[in-house]
């Protein structure tokens, strides 16, 4: 308890560290809220004015704060609902992990790799990566601070940090840090994942150029257990009832039971580190105006016809895995692996370096449409590789064309994306990604119809070449895989309905079985998917059911099972009490997929494999009671989990589902979430 009133206090005091004036909060908040459409004179992209007089405009106090995304020029504002708590939670709401929080997750919805040219393959802890693409630039009229704070059963905590604010007004600068450590429920599969950002973004005052550069860092460590043994009933058994951590592994030495929140020792596990350095120049070529707000202030205006650009990134990518106390029965039976002794040391590591170069150059049909412009580029990838520890080394390069049309009407009827890109030479030789969509405003009423096309055409991850430290069959000559993906969506905002459907033609599928071996579906086979989304409004005073479904069918002989049907609800309460500050959504949710051959999970390689030998069915829904609010600037989740895991015959939460084979979930867990935003 003393260590956990120790990290809330600590983390306070940063906070107040970021903010020199905290009576500023209740007032900046109105400005997320109300005043995140405006621009004041001086914000970037408005140019920077003076006005001798001072003259007060009621924003004083307030914040004007927005975002962008560094392939998007559209600043959005911050989303203030409470109804999802995985919009702050770094695992969506359709993964599922292996029992814990920072161990490994599967996507239940069926989604291929849809992207051309080299990737290393190895993604079963993708969703704890802060990555580039999903990086916000801010631009903000006073700095902002976010403080956040987790805590859950067994010890599980998450702490987070954000910082931005112009340096100038045509300059922001951020910072973001998160931290996660879990011990978990089972043995040998205690987390500890850091994550780290910094951004920053200039632009001249006279709006011709701008730069952006990114510093994203990710250190993940998880314990590997290899799921629980399966030679005893143990979840049923009274034994351990009470001491889930001491159910036997089939990975990992046994352990004293530790809550302690700066453990970072991993036994038998993963560990992955990359970093990622991006710095990106344009320079614009077209006309000049101006706005006039009255005697004193003039607002600079420019409207680009021709951007160049040129980015330039450099990534690290290193990912081991090691067993300090290696069962030779287990690595024998399951992978084929003979140790010298009954107990050695096994170590493998992938260690990859990529600088990528890129020019661009976008042209502007439409001086005061920034959102429609065609792009033309080439980019050029040096790629430097180190396998089993050094051993053997390799290097590797890419050249791609690649180019791309987007128009977003200014009457926002019409909304035209289509991208491509091919590879010219390297390793990726004729790799090459295709996509088009295009989506209309119907009406008002009737919302929004997209459909859209893409196919892709690729080499194998490179976790499937025999060269990898992690490749551990029978070398096997791969052909590109071939993905064909036609969709459409219909959104009718006003009714809370958004259904989608998509139809995935494949070949060459490439994929893991039995633990380590290789193999390719080399015949076609297709795959449906529609989706439903549905906020169904109960009655008038804020009682809602929304309902999340997803249909899957699989058509062809591929090796590769999935559940027919996978669905997530709320029963919720969504209002304020009367109460004018407050937001809150409160209720049941309930997820739940249809029994099905669900894939095991190779530690080792740290890939999910085909398995078609264990039908994965969960005894109940899975169940949890919520209530998330906000008052003003604080925002708090409070979550009781798993409440489908009680079972009358102990009097305790012990019917676990199995989500893999071996893999089972934990009992009833409590998460408190607090996140707290400054304005200074």
């Amino acid at each position: 308890m003393f260590k956990n009133t120790y990290i809330i206090v600590s983390v306070f005091i940063v906070s107040l560290i970021f903010c020199n004036d905290l009576k500023a909060q209740n007032r900046g908040i109105r400005g997320i809220q109300g005043a995140a459409g405006r621009l004041r004179p001086g914000a970037m992209g408005t140019g920077q004015g003076g006005d001798s007089l001072q003259h007060r405009t009621g924003l004083e106090d307030s914040i004007t704060i927005r975002f962008r995304y560094l392939d998007s020029s559209r600043l959005q504002t911050f989303d203030s609902s409470v109804k999802d708590f995985t919009y702050r939670f770094p695992v969506p709401w359709y993964h599922f992990n292996l029992g814990n929080l920072g161990n490994p997750t599967e996507n239940r919805i069926f989604k291929p790799q849809l992207l051309s040219g080299w990737d290393h393959g190895f993604h079963a802890y993708d969703v704890y990566n802060f990555t580039v693409a999903e990086t916000k630039f801010y631009n903000t009229t006073r700095p902002y601070s976010e403080v956040h704070y987790m805590i859950g059963s067994v010890a599980e905590q998450m702490i987070g940090l954000l910082h931005t604010q112009n340096i100038k007004p045509n300059w922001n600068a951020s910072f973001q840090y998160r931290l996660i450590n879990s011990p978990g429920t089972f043995q040998n599969q205690n987390s500890n994942h850091t994550n780290y950002r910094f951004t920053s973004w200039f632009q001249s005052k006279n709006k011709r150029y701008q730069n952006f550069f990114v510093l994203v860092g990710n250190k993940l460590a998880s314990g590997d257990n290899g799921g629980i043994k399966d030679d005893g009933n143990y979840l049923d058994s009274s034994s351990y009832s009470d001491s889930r951590f001491n159910i036997p592994t089939q990975l990992g030495p046994l352990q004293i039971a530790s809550r302690n929140f700066f453990s970072t020792n991993i036994a038998t596990g993963t560990l992955y580190t990359n970093a990622s350095y991006l710095f990106r120049q344009q320079y614009d070529v077209g006309q000049k105006d101006s706005l006039v707000v009255n005697d004193t202030t003039v607002i600079p205006l420019f409207y680009p016809r021709v951007r160049f650009e040129h980015s330039i990134s450099y990534s690290t990518y290193k990912y081991r895995f090691k067993d300090n106390t290696g069962d030779s029965l287990y690595y024998a039976r399951n992978y084929g692996i003979i140790f010298p002794t009954p107990l050695d040391t096994f170590f493998r590591r992938d260690f990859w370096r990529d600088i990528t170069n890129d020019f661009s150059v976008y042209q502007f049909p439409d001086a005061k449409n920034s959102q429609q412009f065609f792009k033309l580029g080439a980019s050029f990838q040096i790629l430097k590789a180190d396998f089993d520890t050094g051993l053997v080394k390799k290097s590797y390069s890419n050249l791609w064309l690649h180019g791309e049309y987007r128009n977003k009407t200014r009457d926002r009827k019409w909304d035209i994306e289509a991208f491509g890109s091919f590879y010219l030479g390297g390793y990726n030789a004729g790799d090459y990604h295709a996509h088009i969509s295009l989506q209309r405003l119907i009406s008002p009423k009737l919302g929004y119809l997209k459909i859209g096309f893409e196919n892709v055409n690729r080499k194998p991850s490179f976790v499937f070449d025999s060269t990898s430290s992690f490749y551990f069959s029978d070398p096997i000559s791969l052909n590109k895989e071939n993905s064909t993906h036609i969709f459409a969506v219909i959104d009718r905002p006003r009714q809370g309905l958004k259904l989608s459907g998509s139809y995935f033609l494949l070949s060459n599928y490439t994929y893991l079985k039995d633990y380590y071996k290789v193999s390719q579906a080399t015949a076609l086979f297709n795959i449906l998917r529609i989706t439903l989304e549905k906020d169904f409004r109960l009655s008038r005073k804020g009682l809602h059911w929304r309902t999340w479904i997803v249909f899957q069918q699989k058509a062809g002989n591929a090796d590769l099972n999935l559940p027919l049907l996978f669905t997530r609800n709320q029963l919720a309460y969504d209002g304020n009490f009367g109460f004018k500050n407050l937001l809150i959504s409160t209720g049941l949710e309930l997820r739940y997929f249809t029994p099905y051959k669900a894939n095991n999970y190779s530690a080792l390689q740290g890939q999910f494999f085909f398995q078609d030998n264990k039908r994965i069915a969960m005894r109940l829904p899975e169940l949890s009671a919520y209530v998330h609010f906000r008052i003003k600037a604080f925002t708090s989740y409070i979550r009781v989990e798993n409440l489908n895991t009680f079972r009358l015959q102990d009097g305790g939460f012990t019917g676990n589902n199995v989500i893999a084979p071996n893999y089972p979930t934990p009992g009833m867990q409590i998460r408190v979430g607090i996140f707290w935003s400054f304005v200074n």
